[in-house]
């Protein structure tokens, strides 16, 4: 498929899934209500729907959704690995300690603030124990290394989730596997603003590396003898991929499949170019998070599904038939 004709369609089903996710929830408006808020108008209750929740809802979605399909089509070109996403390096089991740890200690009532705080310092925690553990062997960072830290990190933090919760309430426990399953529901103005402060300029920076990556996908060797800086790429493209999730996971949780899925889907569309794409990704991830937040808050409403239940219904069956399809053109 033409990159082109897919950017633009990308660009207009992110449009579409913005408008239709503002448009539509547990409280229904009109398009005419909509339009007379977003125009600076309109009663003071669907002010507050419109601008208060529902925009600043989708907009978070798009930024952490584009990030975490960003970040998984870097991890999976740098460690030459299909099954690469955003977690793999034991970000998920980082942040959720921090996490689990405000609510246990009764922390998030002293501020909205103080949950997403704790939770983007185990995932930087988790980081830099795994890049501590790839880099203590000399000056170059061996892959293999790098993802075996990142299962053993993420085994240790899955123990120490497993301890805290064995001796805290029913109530924590319940709050924490519903903020472990993701979701967007405390999403406002501070959030979207915070993420997109950090998301779309290290977005920016890893669309510099799509040359660089083009060339590692054929080999170290290969892309050092072509010019590439191979340990630069490797851990300043690794650095802001990773910190890219931890500021979505300390936002919206751990939202599996997205950083997984989406590049998969769109590298049979346009190839593996990253310099197409990286953008497409970003694009497409935002689109499909946002769609999957409408469903989540509509499928069963009043009651809130978490969005990680909406994105492994659609990403499993979805990466089987990828996973069919490859193992059938083998």
């Amino acid at each position: 498929m033409n990159r082109w004709s897919l950017a633009l369609a990308l660009v207009g089903l992110l449009a579409v899934s913005v408008i239709v996710g503002v448009r539509f929830g547990s409280v229904s408006l009109t398009s005419q209500e909509v339009l007379s808020v977003l125009g600076g108008g309109g009663d003071p209750m669907s002010r507050d729907i419109v601008l208060g929740l529902r925009l600043p809802r989708v907009l978070l979605g798009v930024l952490v959704g584009g990030g975490l399909a960003l970040a998984g089509a870097t991890f999976q070109a740098l460690l030459r690995n299909p099954l690469a996403e955003p977690y793999i390096l034991g970000i998920s089991g980082g942040a959720s300690v921090g996490a689990v740890l405000v609510l246990a200690f009764g922390w998030a009532a002293t501020g909205s603030w103080v949950l997403p705080l704790a939770a983007f310092a185990g995932a930087v925690t988790a980081i830099a124990m795994v890049f501590g553990v790839a880099t203590a062997t000399g000056r170059a960072m061996d892959v293999r290394v790098l993802l075996l830290a990142g299962v053993v990190v993420a085994a240790f933090f899955s123990a120490c989730i497993t301890l805290i919760l064995s001796v805290s309430s029913a109530r924590t426990v319940q709050s924490a596997v519903l903020w472990i399953m993701g979701s967007l529901a405390s999403a406002d103005w501070g959030n979207v603003g915070l993420t997109a402060a950090y998301t779309l300029p290290a977005a920016a920076i890893l669309l510099t590396f799509a040359r660089p990556l083009n060339l590692m996908a054929i080999g170290e060797e290969t892309a050092a003898y072509l010019g590439a800086d191979v340990e630069r790429v490797k851990r300043f493209a690794l650095l802001i991929a990773a910190l890219i999730t931890a500021s979505g996971v300390a936002v919206a949780g751990v939202i599996g499949f997205v950083g997984l899925v989406v590049p998969h889907a769109i590298r049979l569309l346009v190839g593996p170019d990253h310099r197409a794409l990286l953008p497409l990704s970003f694009l497409a991830g935002g689109t499909f998070l946002t769609l999957a937040d409408l469903v989540a808050r509509l499928a069963v409403a009043p009651t809130e599904i978490p969005i990680g239940v909406i994105t492994a219904f659609v990403g499993v069956p979805f990466f089987l038939l990828l996973l069919r399809r490859s193992l059938t053109s083998a």
